[in-house]
Parts: structure tokens; C-alpha cells; sequence
């Protein structure tokens, strides 16, 4: 069987475009399907560790991001209340001697606008929202809500938590609601007056809850935090994932930690909220000549920052393997024997809620390298 001409992928966020990039610089025939009408700079801060600026420097980004984001000092942990230091590990120009790549604090658009660059816009299609899919022996058939219908050989499903193209591979399995909300904000640094933060990735932590903190950007001219608390989540549906929060709830529920971070929350102009989401892993990624990556697969809680990372290492893996084997079938096993493993593992990882809590070697995340990985699994396809 000869390798596929067209590949459809649904989703133009970080891991469907990171896929599209790694495509085409290895000589595939890509388009992608984005159910948005355009890109706007939304979203939040985003922590690319070393294992995934190994993965975006495959395709060139990480001079970009690197000119942009800031390296932060230290990974700090502190207490929340007091600011003691349970545990602090140094990220500047440890990671990169450690792990061969650096580690970036930076807004999630940025990242996207880089992503975005490495895919020329005639790849790209936009207001497409996927309502169907059928497979055929020769290819999938598309067809989208505005009436446009395509044809590919395959199709990568890069759309998220509410996958539409996981329903076809395995049925609906709808993400289970934790109990347990995020509030997150993005705000110019110079809301927070004579006010002026470490330069680490510091996270405060409280008996049932916990808030991250960090300039966005190389400049330090830009500010985020993002928490995690107990909320009554009756309110969360798919359309809902980031509804706007209300700030006087927050800073009520935050007023018995530090100073520090009640100036943080309290200069925020708004905040926006989203309800944290968990699901087993799944009996598999692929079905016929459609296949899964990221939150599509494994969504995972925001604990270790590895969504995305874990997102871009299998947009790299997919690319490599439908690239050495002709027949995607193949390609596809391959992929998710390489891939599950980690990929769970990081998603009970992050479901504990202890990393870097105490001392931590990160080694096993950081080290890795998704474009030099083996694509053998360590243990014999079925």
C-alpha cells in the first residue's frame, strides 16, 4: 500500500497544527479543519517544557518562542499562606545542559501565532465545524455544517476534550466533571503597580487549593495566574469551557493566602473559569483510517503542564510513523503503542496533584525527544 495522499485533520489548535507542521516538513499532503472563522489571541499562559521545545525546534520554532517567552528561574514551590519553600528546582540554563532544550513560560497565542506560521493559510480552512464522517475503503468522507463536504485518505482527530472524531472511533465517552474549577487571567504587568514577581513559575500551595504565577512573556510585561479549587460545576457544558468568573468570589476564596497572591488576583480585570475534566484512558486511538491525538485521547489535568507538551510529542510521533510505514494501519498501531504508555502515565501523574510539590526528578518528562523516540514499542503489537 502506498502512503497517503491527503490527510484531514479536524482542529487547529496546538496539537492539529503541530501535526500539520511536522506533516508537511516531511513531505505529506495536509489540511486542516477549524470550526472557529478566525484566530483570535485568546487563551492563557502555557509552560513548554524541554520535551516539547525538542519537538517544536523539529520544526522550527524554538529560536521564535525563545525570543519571546520567558525562561523562567526556578520551578518554586511554595507554601500558601507563609511563602515557605517546600521544593524549588532550577529551569534556565539547568534544563537546557540537563535536557538539551529550554523551558518557556508564555501565552498560549504566541505559541499558536508560531505554530500557525509553520502552516501556509492555503492548508488551512476555517469556520468548518465537522458533522460527519463515514469511512470508506478508499478514504473518509467529510462533511461539515455549512453544507462543504471533503475527501481524504485519512483523518486526525485533533479536536479536543468533545472530540467529534472520537465518536466515530470508539462512540461517545463524555469527559467526567471533577468537582473542581480553574480560574485563570492574563493581564499587563503594569496593573500590579510597585508590585514586581520573582522571575520563577511559582505555585502556592493550599490544603484544597493551589494558584500558579507567571510573567508570560520575556519582557515581563505580562502576568498570569491559574488556580484549581472546589466549585459546584453544575453550570459547565461543552460550549462553556472558559466562562467569564466572578472576581469578588475569587479573591474571597483566596483571602487566607499570601499577601502576594491576593495582590495578583485582586489586580486582575477579569478572570475567566473552566471546569477540570477527566477521562480513562481509552481502549484505543484509531479506527480504520481515523486516529486521535492530544485532549482528543487523553485529556489530563493541568497539574504537571503537560497537556500540551504531551499534545505536540504526539503530533511528532503520528507524523514519524505514518511517514516509515506505507500502510497506515501499521502506522497507526505503531503510534499508540509508543504513545499510551507516557501518555497515561502522565495523566495519573497529573491527577495527584503532587508534582514538584516535594523533590522531584523530572527527567522521565523532560528527557524526552519525540522526533528521535523509537517507533518500536517496547513490548510486541498484538
Amino acid at each position: 500500500m502506498s502512503k497517503p495522499k491527503s490527510i484531514a485533520i479536524i482542529g487547529a489548535g496546538i496539537g492539529g497544527l503541530t501535526a500539520a507542521a511536522a506533516m508537511l516538513k516531511l513531505g505529506m499532503e495536509v489540511t486542516v479543519y477549524e470550526q472557529a472563522p478566525q484566530f483570535a489571541r485568546v487563551g492563557a499562559g502555557i509552560q513548554m517544557s524541554p520535551n516539547a521545545m525538542k519537538s517544536l525546534r523539529g520544526i522550527g520554532l524554538e529560536d521564535r518562542l525563545v525570543e519571546t517567552g520567558l525562561q523562567p528561574l526556578t520551578s518554586l514551590n511554595v507554601a500558601h499562606d507563609t511563602g515557605e519553600v517546600t521544593n524549588e528546582l532550577p529551569l534556565r540554563a539547568e534544563m537546557f545542559d540537563r535536557y538539551g532544550a529550554p523551558f518557556l513560560c508564555l501565552h498560549r497565542a504566541d505559541l499558536h501565532d508560531a505554530l500557525h506560521s509553520a502552516v501556509p493559510d492555503h492548508h488551512i480552512h476555517r469556520g468548518a465545524r465537522l458533522s460527519g464522517l463515514v469511512q470508506h475503503d478508499d478514504g473518509v468522507e467529510l462533511s461539515f455544517a455549512d453544507g462543504r463536504t471533503a475527501r481524504a485518505d485519512l483523518v486526525i482527530g485533533a479536536d479536543g476534550v468533545h472530540s467529534r472524531v472520537q465518536d466515530e472511533v470508539i462512540g461517545p465517552v463524555n469527559p467526567v466533571k471533577t468537582g473542581r474549577v480553574a480560574y485563570r487571567a492574563t493581564y499587563p504587568a503594569a496593573l500590579l503597580g510597585d508590585l514586581r514577581l520573582n522571575q520563577s513559575r511559582t505555585k502556592w500551595w493550599g490544603p484544597d487549593r493551589h494558584i500558579v504565577i507567571y510573567y508570560t512573556t520575556k519582557a515581563l510585561d505580562e502576568v498570569y495566574f491559574c488556580t484549581n479549587q472546589p466549585e459546584d460545576v453544575s453550570w459547565s457544558t461543552p460550549e462553556s469551557w472558559s466562562a467569564e468568573g466572578d472576581l469578588d468570589y475569587l479573591k474571597a476564596e483566596f483571602a487566607h493566602f499570601h499577601p502576594e497572591v491576593r495582590a495578583v488576583i485582586a489586580a486582575a480585570p477579569k478572570v475567566h473559569k473552566w471546569a477540570m475534566l477527566v477521562r480513562d484512558p481509552l481502549p484505543t486511538w484509531h479506527a480504520g483510517r481515523l486516529v486521535l491525538l492530544g485532549d482528543a485521547c487523553h485529556p489530563m489535568l493541568p497539574h504537571m503542564a503537560q497537556g500540551a507538551s504531551c499534545t505536540i510529542e504526539d503530533a511528532v510521533v503520528l507524523a514519524r510513523a505514518l511517514a516509515a510505514f506505507s500502510d497506515h494501519r501499521e502506522a497507526f498501531a505503531h503510534y499508540e503503542a509508543v504513545r499510551k504508555p507516557r501518555a497515561s502515565e502522565m495523566q495519573l501523574e497529573a491527577s495527584q496533584n503532587k508534582w514538584m510539590r516535594r523533590r522531584t526528578d523530572p527527567s522521565w518528562v523532560y528527557g524526552y525527544d519525540a522526533w528521535s523516540t523509537p517507533l518500536e514499542p517496547e513490548t510486541e503489537l498484538a
